[in-house]
């Protein structure tokens, strides 16, 4: 698996987790703004900076 896809289906993850999270809180609240930020909240946790390599000449 190429370093690429492991990153974005990890995102994909993080995003499904905090949607199921936005998701309850709605239940809950009956206040459909949870549910953005839940899945502003998974996209946040999934993002990860892209690492540059530094060339060393």
């Amino acid at each position: 698996m190429n370093k690429k896809s492991e990153t974005s289906d990890r995102s994909g993850a993080w995003i499904a987790v905090g949607t199921a999270v936005g998701a309850a809180v709605f239940a809950a609240t009956k206040e459909p703004v949870w549910i953005a930020v839940g899945v502003a909240v998974g996209a946040a946790l999934g993002w990860k900076k892209p690492q540059h390599k530094q060339d060393k000449s």
